[in-house]
């Protein structure tokens, strides 16, 4: 147990281990006991008094130390103890808040220098087309984009719009630099104290938040706008940074942009709001779905307390403009009562005749070379048309109870049954109104504008203008000829009318073309129901609507001729197909114009021969100002005697021929029928001296269009066809019974007819007045002056002679237009095509006592009836 018991301390000093110090000097004089070195410490028996002594000897040294160095951060406290050193002072306190505020400023500096403006966001720039009616009203909104927005100059809003923005939203824009610490504060506080929300927000914070970000409500978003607006506070003009806002602000009813709210709230451009309206207008920048007093997006629910709301934020804007000296007491005390705005309406619809419409006026602005189909299509354009409302809903409604008639379901025949219908004003030009199908979002082709269904015998009034402007040829020259070589016509000339009239060239030849096969074939031409109602005149022929004589005429007068007074009238070229001497039934309508052009053309007729260009566009406006204003053009084809002759022929036809239907709208009113072959198509067209319109039916599958124009025979139970007299002109006759209730009966002028009578096309000829015979006498005359001889140009003085004259043979002479006449052969020869036993002569004749179908409403078959000849349609 020895070796494990515990060894009694050591009571002497232990060893001290090597220190690394130096040791101590020796004792010198100086010192205490004679030495100069201070005594050793006695030793300690115990450890207790170790202990003791060396907290003796520790305070003592403590209280013998110098004090600390003071650091450069007093952090813990030096001179504090406990608690109190971690607690700091109020230098330090003021020296941290510096130094953060200074890192915050660094950190600020160094984000505002790296935070560059960014791209306007595309959708800023996306605008929308307003179309307006004529009245200047709003018919829709369309174009680019998601949003309804025209970006106008600033210069273009009013002033005091302006003014009223400005004293509401931000009243020190003017001189802010784009962020306006007080108002955040403001907002700040309100909001904790449970009041209104506020955004605190610039017009140049709301700028840059429209045109730079997002509308996303985080801190990062927040730091960007705030950087941004400072930056554009200080690059951009303040007048570009409230154009931009006042353009991108949104304003509710689908309208962003102050020119688009103005037409949803008020229907007028921005720029003729009136102070009050601005007052109004400003209050929707607070939130347009609490201050629209149609409701905004709740409706008619929340209609009471948006109004409530927007007369309390009204009177605040006026307040606010009065106290700011935007706006005077006396101008506060005139506006006093609340400009309640429109209701809405639909901004974006396309269905219905809309969507026609805004595709003519369109075209229009595109096809006049104005600006690109690019451009326009960028939007922020204001395009005012021709298009009278209430005219457009009269000819659709007329249509429309016309089409409930034709049940699909009740006949096979009524169905894929089509109309196309215009309305234009003569000596002007404009479009009034169109039918262009049931609706643009479901039947995409425009039928006002498409030009692929024949117009028949309502072609016949063109060929009637160039006989009495040009009139036919000389039968002895070229084909070209100028007017010293033609005869105009009047309408008392006579052509002859069989059913199978054999067509003649110009210079009395057979007229000859070929088939499919190349093989040579002569053309009879057919009347509709085989008629044949004889030697008649130009007016009656146009009054029953004979195509025989009218194809005759049209080879005499040279189909080119005709197809250039159907331009003249108003028919594009492009529409009208092959014109030549090659196509003898161009007179009956083989062409396609529109019905847009057709009634044009017939207006140059109402206009006394002045002619106009079909428009649909008055007034084009784009985001700097007006583009371009219509001017009226009008261009003299015809003599006014010409077109007043037409129109007294064509009020004929209303009177007394094919047209009766028209008598029922109680004014003088002139028009003409025409059905095509085989019944394809069928027209009623006509005017006042204050409206033209034409009305077109077919039949014609969308859905099928392989199938092509289809047989309108049974159609409304009219097994012998639909003719231009029946379905059309009740379209016609409806319409125009609205659409001129407030025009006068204005009476349609006198008729000047100064063409020559001829007789054409085998019409047979009165006798000639016999040549003058003298008296047989050997006596010489009593005197040299010669007697008076008749006025008779075709008889020359007969040379004297012992043997007595023979009276002339009627047969001698003859009309030197008719085709069947050729003093130079004989009976039968092949000069003479009109000879006995040719089979171009007359036929058999007509019975008079012979009545004719009481049914039958005197229309026709046009155009389409030579299907082997070129230009000719089947």
């Amino acid at each position: 147990m020895s070796e494990h018991r515990r060894k009694p301390p050591s009571r002497g000093r232990r060893a001290a281990g090597p220190s690394g110090r130096r040791g101590a000097p020796p004792p010198g004089p100086d010192s205490s006991g004679g030495h100069d070195f201070e005594p050793e410490e006695p030793a300690y028996g115990s450890r207790a008094e170790a202990r003791r002594a060396a907290s003796r000897g520790g305070r003592r040294r403590a209280a013998a130390e110098p004090p600390r160095e003071k650091k450069f951060i007093d952090y813990p406290r030096h001179d504090k103890h406990g608690a109190r050193r971690w607690v700091p002072s109020w230098r330090q306190l003021l020296g941290s808040a510096l130094v953060f505020m200074a890192m915050l400023v660094g950190l600020f500096g160094i984000a505002f220098a790296m935070v560059d403006i960014p791209n306007q966001n595309e959708s800023m720039s996306e605008q929308k087309n307003v179309y307006y009616w004529a009245d200047g009203s709003r018919m829709v909104v369309h174009g680019a984009g998601s949003d309804n927005r025209q970006i106008i100059p600033l210069d273009r809003m009013p002033k005091h719009l302006q003014d009223a923005v400005v004293s509401a939203e931000n009243h020190s824009f003017w001189e802010d630099s784009g962020v306006d610490p007080m108002g955040i504060a403001r907002a700040a506080v309100n909001m904790a104290r449970g009041g209104e929300t506020q955004s605190g927000s610039t017009i140049t914070q709301q700028y840059v938040k429209n045109n730079y970000l997002s509308q996303e409500q985080t801190l990062e978003r927040k730091a960007k706008e705030l950087m941004i607006s400072i930056k554009v506070g200080i690059k951009e003009d303040k007048r570009d940074i409230l154009e931009g806002y006042l353009n991108t602000a949104y304003f509710g009813r689908g309208a962003y942009g102050i020119q688009a709210a103005s037409q949803a709230y008020y229907g007028k451009d921005a720029t003729d709001l009136t102070i009050n309206e601005s007052a109004f207008m400003t209050t929707l920048l607070k939130g347009p779905d609490l201050h629209d007093p149609a409701g905004g997006t709740q409706g008619e629910a929340a209609a009471e307390r948006n109004t409530k709301n927007a007369t309390e934020r009204w009177h605040y804007v006026w307040n606010r403009m009065v106290e700011l000296d935007h706006a005077t007491a006396a101008e506060r005390a005139e506006n006093d009562e609340f400009p309640m705005p429109n209701r809405p309406t639909p901004a974006t619809d396309l269905a219905g005749q809309t969507g026609y419409l805004v595709e003519m006026a369109r075209s229009y602005v595109i096809n006049n070379g104005e600006i690109t189909a690019d451009v326009l299509d960028r939007g922020g354009y204001s395009i005012h048309t021709t298009f009278e409302k209430d005219k457009v809903e009269q000819l659709e409604a007329a249509v429309q109870a016309k089409k409930e008639e034709l049940d699909p379901e009740e006949l096979e025949e009524n169905q894929h049954v089509q109309f196309t219908a215009s309305a234009v004003k003569p000596g002007d030009g404009a479009v009034v109104a169109i039918y262009g199908g049931p609706s643009a979002t479901e039947h995409f082709i425009n039928n006002a504008t498409r030009a692929d269904v024949q117009v028949g015998s309502t072609f016949k009034p063109y060929v009637l203008a160039a006989a009495l402007r040009d009139g036919i040829r000389d039968r002895s020259k070229g084909p070209e000829q100028g007017a010293a070589d033609r005869t105009p016509l009047s309408v008392d000339s006579k052509y002859k009318s069989e059913d199978g009239l054999l067509i003649n060239n110009y210079d009395g030849s057979v007229w000859e073309g070929e088939d499919d096969d190349g093989e040579p074939f002569e053309w009879r031409q057919a009347n509709y129901e085989g008629k044949s109602p004889g030697d008649i005149t130009l007016r009656e022929a146009m009054e029953v609507s004979a195509n025989s004589p009218f194809v005759q005429l049209s080879m005499d007068i040279g189909v080119k001729e005709v197809g250039k007074a159907a331009i003249d009238a108003g028919l594009p070229e492009d529409q009208l197909g092959e014109y030549n001497d090659t196509v003898p039934t161009f007179a009956l309508g083989v062409s396609t114009p529109s019905s847009m052009h057709m009634a044009n053309g017939y207006a140059t007729f109402a206009a006394h021969g002045e002619q106009a260009e079909a428009y649909t566009v008055t007034k084009l406006d784009g985001p700097n100002g007006n583009i371009f204003t219509h001017e009226k053009q009008l261009k003299r084809t015809f003599d006014s005697a010409v077109a007043d002759t037409v129109t007294d022929v064509l009020h004929g036809v209303v009177t007394d021929g094919s047209g009766t239907k028209a008598l029922e709208l109680g004014k003088p009113a002139a028009a003409k029928t025409g059905t095509t072959d085989q019944n394809i198509s069928a027209w009623f067209v006509g005017y006042t001296p204050h409206l033209s319109t034409a009305v077109g039916m077919f039949r014609y599958d969308q859905a099928d269009s392989g199938a092509g124009f289809q047989s309108m025979r049974g159609t409304g139970g009219m097994t012998s066809g639909v003719t231009g007299g029946s379905f059309p002109a009740d379209v016609w006759l409806d319409f125009m019974k609205g659409a001129t209730a407030d025009d006068p009966a204005t009476k349609f002028e006198p008729a000047r007819d100064d063409g020559e009578v001829v007789y054409g096309g085998g019409a047979e000829s009165p006798e000639p007045t016999p040549a003058y015979t003298p008296p047989e006498t050997d006596e010489p005359p009593e005197s040299d002056e010669p007697e008076d001889e008749p006025d008779d140009p075709t008889t020359e003085p007969p040379e004297p002679s012992d043997e007595p004259e023979p009276s002339p043979d009627p047969t001698d002479e003859c009309n030197r237009w008719d085709p069947n006449c050729d003093n130079d052969s004989g009976p039968g020869d092949p000069g003479n095509p009109g000879g006995p036993g040719d089979p171009g002569g007359p036929g058999d004749p007509v019975d008079p006592s012979q009545p004719e179908d009481p049914t039958d409403p005197g229309d026709d078959d046009g155009g389409g009836i030579l299907s082997g000849l070129p230009g000719g349609r089947g």
